[in-house]
């Protein structure tokens, strides 16, 4: 029996072995007259973005093109004269891949790798691929070999050859036996429920690091934001961790959490998670549910937009479609805009504050520069300011030798007044009502 093709990904950016040089790509955008190929972008910025995402696994783009569709035909989706153009171009530039920037049917799919005799991937395999790249820890591969083979499992229709054949019967029961492609599915679905057993025990393990962390209630803040915001040098900056951070599309993909001190001393903890994008497969937000619970469980959500780009507003949108989605999958509380704050990251891009794009009605946003430092104490005095939002304020009288008291309620809360008297230590503190209960259970004022 032929075994289901393996993971991870297309294998799109992996030179075969033996071979010589990089792989030579091409990157084709199909874009409809009323635009919605591109979700309101602009066709330049959206073809701009494929080039990044084929560069992220190491493809050489040596030809990319925009193909303007009048319609989608179902079994290449470009007219045949397009293909033959395309596969012109393909030939003359001895092309290994091609991707294309938005999805493409198991037929189509096929189609278009027979007429240009070349591997063809889809918007959604590419990002797949990517993150089989990037996934370093455990939970990391195992949500994205989920992604990828609930992926593969919906491709199993039409698009491979050798799933035609049929397998001899077993023993006594004779019959025609299961074809190939029945036995590839049952395959598939057996590591599937494997990897949701085995995220489940993911899941679980992190239900009880933030319960842990709730007996030490620190609150915790959420980066989100769309891939290549600068999450992660806006992370480091305010952390002053070591987590990586570069110019280039996904290049956070396992969650990362350092401590945050505020400027009242309140400590928080910072979360830096995987970035977003247009069009994010649905494969990937249900099988990084492990992951995104850390946004859901967030006292406070840093909504990180790169303010110098041409389609700013747009990845915003994208970003805030799919915590909407998180809304509709139960995994995010539908009021997760009340505790969001937006932050306007590279300003150092921009030529003055003139430049700022509009942040919506009502909507509070802080503009920042990662790199340079700009902005960063106002938004640290923004984060303070939300997390008190939250707070309950109490008056305790402590008895002068509970030093260690004292100390938790500067450690956990903010002091904001305090008189030491000869019988008993008088603190008026601000509080979480989780910190508050947690103090209140202590036998210890005077």
């Amino acid at each position: 029996m032929t075994a289901a093709p393996p993971w991870p990904g297309s294998g799109a950016g992996r030179q075969p072995a033996g071979g010589p040089g990089p792989v030579r790509a091409a990157v084709v955008l199909p874009w409809e007259r009323d635009g919605r190929a591109g979700g309101g972008r602009a066709a330049a910025a959206r073809l701009a973005e494929a080039v990044g995402l084929a560069a992220a696994i190491g493809l050489v783009v040596v030809h990319q093109a925009v193909v303007p569709l009048r319609g989608r035909r179902p079994a290449s989706l470009f007219g045949e004269g397009q293909v033959a153009g395309l596969g012109t171009a393909i030939a003359e530039e001895g092309v290994a891949v091609a991707v294309i920037d938005g999805p493409l049917s198991p037929l189509q799919q096929r189609t278009l790798e027979r007429a240009w005799k070349c591997k063809v991937i889809d918007r959604t395999g590419l990002i797949l691929d990517i993150f089989g790249e990037r996934a370093k820890t455990r939970e990391g591969a195992l949500q994205v070999e989920l992604a990828h083979l609930e992926y593969q499992r919906s491709r199993l229709v039409r698009s491979w050859t050798h799933l035609e054949r049929q397998r001899g019967g077993f023993g006594f029961l004779g019959g025609p036996g299961e074809t190939q492609i029945e036995a590839d599915r049952r395959l598939i679905g057996g590591r599937i429920a494997r990897l949701r057993d085995a995220l489940a025990e993911v899941r679980r393990t992190r239900a009880l690091h933030r319960k842990a962390r709730q007996r030490v209630p620190y609150p915790v803040v959420a980066l989100v934001g769309y891939t290549n915001a600068g999450k992660s040098t806006l992370f480091n900056a305010l952390t002053g961790a070591g987590a990586l951070a570069g110019d280039q599309l996904f290049a956070t993909l396992d969650p990362t959490m350092r401590g945050l001190v505020l400027p009242s001393g309140r400590r928080a903890i910072l979360s830096d998670t995987v970035g977003f994008i247009s069009e994010l497969p649905t494969e990937l937000v249900a099988a990084f549910r492990a992951t995104l619970e850390e946004v859901a469980e967030a006292d406070v959500i840093l909504h990180v937009a790169d303010a110098a780009h041409p389609d700013t507003l747009v990845q915003r949108a994208d970003v805030e479609r799919v915590l909407d989605g998180m809304v509709e999958q139960d995994m995010l509380d539908a009021d997760w805009r009340g505790r969001t704050l937006l932050v306007l990251n590279k300003m150092d891009l921009l030529d003055g504050h003139d430049e700022i794009p509009p942040v919506g009605q009502g909507a509070a946003a802080v503009a920042v520069s990662a790199l340079t430092g700009e902005g960063l104490a106002v938004l640290k005095a923004a984060i303070d300011t939300r997390l008190a939002a939250g707070m309950e304020e109490a008056d305790y009288a402590l008895k002068p030798e509970d030093g260690a008291g004292l100390a938790w309620l500067y450690r956990h809360g903010e002091v904001i007044a305090r008189d030491d008297g000869a019988d008993a230590v008088h603190v008026r503190v601000r509080l979480s009502p989780a910190a508050r209960a947690r103090f209140e259970e202590r036998d210890v004022t005077a």
